[in-house]
This record gives structure tokens, sequence and C-alpha cells, in this order.
């Protein structure tokens, strides 16, 4: 079966020539001589990327599914190859409801009579990796159950050692080199073997549901952890319109611009805010309640793929895309350069005038016409040229807002996702460097500086010293016990930085600056004493 696997690849290669999409010469000697048919084939008619397409969808789920996954990588290849690798479906036909039935009893550790009250065994939905029942709890609490696949983990497996093989293969042909496909390859796998594990999903789904919780803008759906297993998950059902119903979302009388606005509001928030984003929003795992249909609230599942930033890739990301708008392509290139994202010897100049000859062509169109997507896929592709490692959370980052922005303009064509965005970005620039937050930090890490107060005056001491005198020597050091006369200042300081932290906490601001104020001075006071004593 292992080499019928590899058989029928190749065989579609060729029905599909695909050959003709790598130069030829290029090869390995041994990689031509067994496709020597192909001479005996007749010139393609279809274009590179449909006959890609059609490869992909004959493999099945696996192939479909990187493939997909390629879709988001216009970092690395043509525009018309990533638009009709969008055009993949999952077309996927249901396995058979006993089978489902098994995978439960055997996840759970009981039948479905026990587990559920009950159990409709006909599918509400099939994809590649899993399918999800409806069924009922002993409550009366109506639920779906997401079920991996029978032996889907094999077959996945398998077709990653045939990709993993091909991609060894074509990262030897210089032109195929550039478009790194072990490293795809590699994320593929990674991603993949994720979506197997529902338990994983399960905790995504409730951190993102935690993050919103109170929210009008994005509800997320119980997860009942009694009936959770690697493959089985079991979460509330929801009820909403699918968000590409768009007549259907018009009858309903939901506000399409608003609905537009709140996604990206969302977005967003999740980038910036929690710096925890849902990385799989198409069509089909996001509905909209229609119950305010002024202020429509959006409702998201399979959290089977998630994004994360660090703080310092949030702070440069929004600076970037400000700088971007605003046209200085010298900050642009400056902020690529001190974050890492290309190497410190990256000549600046250089860099700007390739995003500046990228970039003004962009801006030359309204600012509502502008794709934040497609102007991070510029960047990336420029700086690629000046050897950026693209990490994988800005690739995610760059796919979730590619289908924000297509679900956004598909519901409500004027979207000027600039002006929506923009304001939210400032005001989270702001927030970061506001004494508020200095004060949010400096509560958060009370305990640990408490703890350590006492030795404050000893350390202080030390480097006073250390500044005014020559260095010692190991044989000559001695240690110096604090002062006495400076341990009220620094319990002062204390005092007062604990006075902050709880004026943050209650929202009172006459605690919180008093609180500041007196810090700051018996800080003052103390470094001045010690710096006289010394």
């Amino acid at each position: 079966m292992y080499w019928l696997r590899l058989w029928r690849i190749g065989l579609l290669i060729l029905w599909y020539r695909l050959d003709t999409l790598v130069p030829w010469s290029s090869l390995p000697w041994w990689v031509r001589w067994l496709s020597i048919g192909r001479f005996f084939l007749p010139n393609p008619r279809t274009p590179g990327p449909v006959r890609l397409r059609r490869f992909f969808e004959s493999l099945g789920p696996v192939f479909v599914k990187f493939g997909q996954i390629l879709s988001t990588r216009r970092d690395l290849y043509p525009g018309e190859y990533a638009d009709e690798l969008v055009e993949l479906q999952d077309r996927v036909p249901p396995f058979p409801g006993d089978r489902a039935a098994a995978v439960v009893r055997e996840g759970l550790g009981k039948p479905v009579e026990e587990a559920f009250r009950a159990f409709d065994r006909t599918p509400l939905a099939s994809a590649s990796i899993a399918q999800v029942h409806a069924a009922t709890l002993h409550d009366g609490s109506d639920v779906v159950v997401k079920i991996i696949r029978p032996d889907i983990e094999k077959t996945i497996r398998k077709d990653l050692a045939w990709m993993n093989a091909f991609a060894s293969l074509l990262a030897n042909v210089p032109e195929a080199r550039r478009l790194r496909p072990v490293e795809v390859v590699r994320d593929f796998e990674q991603t993949i073997i994720d979506e197997l594990d529902l338990l994983r999903e399960a905790a995504n789904t409730t951190h993102l549901q935690r993050n919103f919780e109170g929210s009008d803008l994005l509800y997320v759906p119980d997860v009942y952890w009694d009936y959770c297993s690697r493959k089985v998950m079991v979460m509330e059902r929801i009820h909403g319109l699918p968000i590409d119903e768009i007549v259907q979302l018009r009858a309903a009388g939901v506000d399409m611009k608003a609905l537009a606005e709140r996604g990206v509001e969302i977005f967003f928030t999740q980038v910036f805010r929690d710096s925890f984003f849902h990385a799989d929003m198409h069509a089909g795992n996001v509905f909209v309640s229609t119950e305010e249909p002024t202020r429509p609230r959006y409702i998201a599942i399979d959290c089977g793929i998630v994004g994360t930033l660090a703080e310092e890739d949030q702070h440069y990301l929004a600076m970037n895309l400000l700088a971007f708008f605003n046209r200085d392509y010298h900050k642009v290139a400056r902020l690529h350069v001190e974050s890492g994202w290309v190497p410190k010897d990256t000549p600046v100049h250089h860099f700007e005038q390739a995003i500046r000859a990228v970039c003004e062509p962009i801006f030359a169109r309204p600012l509502k016409d502008i794709s934040f997507g497609l102007l991070l896929v510029r960047l990336f592709q420029v700086a690629r040229r000046f050897n950026m490692e693209v990490q994988p959370q800005l690739v995610l980052l760059q796919k979730t807002l590619l289908n924000i922005e297509g679900l956004g303009r598909q519901l409500y064509p004027e979207l000027d996702l600039w002006q929506t965005a923009k304001p939210f970005m400032e005001k989270w620039l702001r927030e970061r460097i506001s004494l508020r937050r200095t004060v949010r930090s400096l509560r958060d890490q009370m305990p640990f500086l408490l703890e350590r107060a006492p030795e404050w005056p000893y350390h202080v001491e030390r480097m006073v010293k250390a500044l005014g005198e020559p260095p010692r020597t190991n044989t000559d050091f001695q240690v110096n016990l604090p002062r006495r006369s400076s341990v009220p200042g620094v319990l002062l300081t204390a005092i007062g930085a604990g006075l902050a932290a709880w004026g943050d906490h209650v929202d009172n601001e006459l605690l919180l600056y008093g609180g500041l104020g007196l810090a700051g001075v018996a800080g003052l006071l103390t470094l001045g004493h010690l710096l006289r004593s010394s």
C-alpha cells in the first residue's frame, strides 16, 4: 500500500503535467529518467495553478489541507497560485455513524447511550480531519460532538513522509529552493498534528472564551470538559447564521457596516490586547447572532489553529503599520532592523528604497481600497530579499488578516479597514507607554519586590560605592551592611508603590498618583542619602 500511494502520486504528477511547473534541466538525472513518459503526453492547456489545485483534490484530504496551507504563503508563491488554492474545499464524504459511536466509546470510556441522552448518528458536517454530530446531554443541554476520523493519523503520517521526501528533492533544485519546501512541509506537519489533538483545541476554545467574557463582540461556546479526550470534543451547540450567508443576514435586518467593522475590531483586539488570535477564521468557522441586528455578535468555533505574538512583535507590528500608512519608509526599515526581523547589518537606506518601490503604487489608490493583508505580503516578499526569516506567527497573522479582510469586504464593500483599525492601534500604543500600564506592571511584581525590600539599601550602596571607588580585587572585597538610616526611605518607597498599585486596582486616581509621588520622592531621597554618605 505504501508504494501504491507513491505510484499514484507519480501518475497524477504526470496526468496534471506538474512537471511543466519545474525547470526540467534542473532536476536530478534519475528523476528525468523515471519521468521519460512525459515526452509522450500532450502539452497542457489548463493554467498551472488550476492543475495544481486539481492535483491536491485528487489525492484526498491530507493533500487538500496542505494546499490550503500553501494558499496562505503568499510571501513565497506567486499570487495566481495562492488565489487558486484558496478554492480548495474539504469535499470529504462522512464516515458511518456506527464508527463515530465506536470512536466516542474509545475516547470517553463508555458507549454513546450512556454518555448522552440522544446521539444523532447522521453527521451535521464532515471535514478532512473530523466530523460533527448533534447530541443531547442527560441534563437536556444541546451539544455538538466533534470526532476525529478513524485511522486518519496513519494516513496523515504516511502522506507526510512522502511530502517530506518530495520537499527534500525540491530543495536540491535551485529554482525551487527559494520556495523553502522543507520549511513549508515542516510547518504543515506541526499544524496538522496539532489539529489531531482535540484536548488542545478545547483548551484554545476556553482561553478565547475567557478573553471575551462579558463582551458583546464575540461569543465562544462552552466546552464540556468531562466529555473531552484527544479524539472527542463536546461543546455547546450554537445557533446563528453563517457569516457568508449575505442574503439571509440582510433579511434578518443585520447592520452590515457594523458587522464588518466589529469583525475588524475583534481581530485587532485578539492580536494587540490578548496576543492570542483565532487563526482559522474562514466562513465555515464564523457565525452571526441576529438577536440584536444593529449590534450583531460574532460566534467563533473550531479553535484548532491559533496564533500568538510576543510583546516585542506586537509593538513592532503596530509601529510598522502606522509608519506604513504615514509613508514613513525609513522608519519601517529601521523598525525591521531593530526588531531582528532582518539581519542587524542590513543597509537601512537600501531596505528603505526597496520598500518604497513596492508600496508607493499601493498608496496610489484610495485608502479604503488598500489591503492590509496584501501589504504584509509585499512587506514579507521584500524583506525576504534581505534575508528575513518569516516567523510562523507572522505567517498566521497574515493569513488571518487576509481572511478578515475578505469577509469584511464581502459583508460591506465600502469597508475602510484603516479607518477602523488606526484608532485602535494608536490607543494600544498610548496605553503601552502610559503611566497606568507601568503601575499595573509594578503591581504584578510587587510581591517579589517587597520580599527583596530589606536588601535594597545594600545593593544600592554597593552600586554607589562601585561608581566612586577603584575596582577591588577579590582579596580585599568586603561586604557592607545597609545603613539603618536608609531603611525608612526604602519602606516609604515600597508603601508608595503599593498605594499606587491599589489605586490602579480600584480605579482611584488620587491613590494612584499620590502613591507614585510618594514612591518617587522617597526613592530619590534615599538615593541622595546613600550618595552623600558614600
